[in-house]
């Protein structure tokens, strides 16, 4: 449903035609036309009320409950490079499409198309080889992006390292206006920051912006179809802006950006060619003052500069910038485990208890963690940082009785510590005693628990008594080394007067009559 929104999106919000989605979105015309067509149908009066609905009440708003099935054709294409290469031959051998359509008419008789839907076909064909021509841009209409391949090296003054920053160039396509920021990599964190900068740095954004296909913008970029990266969408969303790459070894789809990358390799990374830096903070000033004089340098055939050109066309046409700015947030899809929590870079947030099992989609910053369920946001948390911590929301947990509805609760824990032995029920009560609610300990006490059907009962109690006394942390690993080493007899041996400790004189944490009165 991700692709249909954004469709519907551009449609209301950016009032583009069907012909300009399809080349946003990589959606046949066709396709896009329906989209259109059922959402008119399905009285939504506003792409806010699109946008709240989650993924089944937009289905079902769009698509109700069934689907037509896609009809399928029995007739054979016709290999058309075969055949443009004949008819590029047609002055010597004096072939005509009429003689190759009947060559192949005869070759698969009744799987053949006839000679009209033949002629289509070949026209789409050859309107795929067009050559290469001269692009008018519009003013406000596209910004291009990309790297230069001239690194610039970035010195460490406590290691001597050298380390080779990267060097970004945004160029408007109309008036040719430039930014440039360097960044310690080509990183998507980088990239999108410096996208941040050239927006403001322009003091709008255009419509299209129109990257090369490195990883931190586009997934892939082929015959089946565009797949943009999810944070290079969401940035393209907040700024109300579409994402067209350039189509994969066609440097002129991107001429602009190339264009703009020479000219900053030749009159502004060429002058530091004798300079040392130690820090990208540094390239950056240094290359403030040098940007505004490429920027104002005249060119001969227009006899303007590019700022000139900037004001004079673009500058008007650009979209206002939002009100805040953009923030970073990264994108994860995970599934909520049985504690009811989703793991991020090894740090636990909670969500509703219903969610249980569900797979979640996670959009992070460096300050805040969301959890999204079908595009409805089911959970907000301050990031963490510290491995192993938990953010858990009190409104997250199940209410105490429903606890005995679930597969796995603490008293059954309890009990299946008990079917074991002494010290696995001590082990337990250590663990739920360790942590504020007791669910986030699950996982923990079955990973542990689990050596008993392996090891059995009574080799597992041993490894349990011998960790107590030696003071170890009972993880799996720990007590899968005692258990795999028999450390628990090597003890026992040694000692003559070795005697097995009670559970009901050796630990603290225990329920005595009194509990119970």
């Amino acid at each position: 449903m991700r692709k249909v929104r954004e469709v519907l999106r551009l449609h209301i919000v950016a009032e583009l035609s069907a012909r300009a989605i399809k080349g946003a979105t990589s959606v046949a015309r066709s396709t896009i036309q329906e989209y259109i067509k059922r959402y008119k149908a399905s009285g939504i009066d506003s792409f806010e009320s699109l946008d709240a609905m989650n993924d089944d009440a937009l289905h079902q708003k769009l698509f109700g409950e069934s689907k037509k099935p896609q009809q399928q054709t029995s007739k054979i294409m016709p290999d058309y490079k075969h055949i443009n290469e004949e008819m590029k031959r047609k002055k010597k051998t004096k072939v005509t499409l009429m003689l190759l359509w009947e060559e192949y008419k005869r070759e698969h008789n009744d799987k053949a198309y006839e000679y009209t839907q033949f002629r289509v076909y070949y026209k789409r064909y050859r309107n795929k080889l067009s050559p290469s021509m001269r692009q008018i841009h519009i003013a406000g209409e596209k910004v291009f992006v990309d790297y230069s391949g001239l690194t610039l090296p970035i010195h460490n003054q406590r290691t001597g390292e050298i380390e080779y920053a990267q060097v970004f160039v945004a160029v408007l396509g109309a008036s040719g206006y430039t930014f440039v920021h360097v960044t310690p990599s080509q990183k998507q964190e980088d990239f999108i920051l410096s996208h941040v900068l050239a927006y403001e740095f322009f003091g709008g954004t255009p419509e299209i912006a129109v990257p090369d296909n490195l990883k931190s913008a586009v997934i892939s970029n082929n015959k089946n179809g565009i797949v943009v990266n999810e944070s290079y969408s969401a940035l393209a969303r907040f700024y109300n802006m579409r994402v067209e790459p350039a189509r994969p070894y066609k440097p002129k789809d991107k001429a602009k950006a190339e264009q703009g990358v020479q000219g900053i390799q030749r009159y502004i990374l060429a002058c530091f060619r004798h300079t040392k830096f130690f820090s990208v903070d540094e390239v950056n000033e240094a290359i403030a003052d040098l940007l505004d004089r490429y920027n104002n340098k005249v060119m001969k055939h227009l006899e303007k500069s590019r700022t000139d050109l900037f004001n004079e066309l673009e500058k008007a046409e650009l979209k206002a910038l939002p009100t805040n700015r953009y923030i970073y947030e990264q994108f994860k899809v995970a599934r909520v485990n049985q504690e009811y929590h989703v793991v991020l870079e090894k740090c636990n947030y909670s969500v509703p208890f219903n969610y249980l099992k569900e797979e979640v989609e996670v959009r992070y910053s460096t300050q805040h963690v969301r959890i999204y369920f079908q595009h409805d946001l089911i959970a907000t948390h301050p990031r963490l940082r510290i491995i192993g911590s938990y953010s858990t929301l009190n409104e997250h947990m199940p209410k105490e009785h429903d606890y005995i509805n679930q597969k796995w609760n603490p008293s059954r824990m309890r009990s299946w510590a008990k079917s074991i032995g002494d010290y696995s029920t001590i082990f337990v009560e250590d663990a739920f005693s360790g942590v504020v609610h007791e669910s986030t300990a699950y996982i923990r006490i079955q990973s542990v628990l689990k050596l008993a059907k392996m090891y059995g009962n009574a080799e597992f109690e041993l490894a349990l008594l011998y960790a107590y006394e030696k003071k170890i942390q009972i993880r799996v690993k720990s007590l899968s080394s005692i258990l795999d080493k028999r450390l628990y007899l090597q003890s026992s041996a040694n000692n003559s007067n070795y005697t097995t400790p009670s559970l009901f004189n050796t630990h603290d944490n225990l329920r005595g009559a009194d509990e119970y009165k």
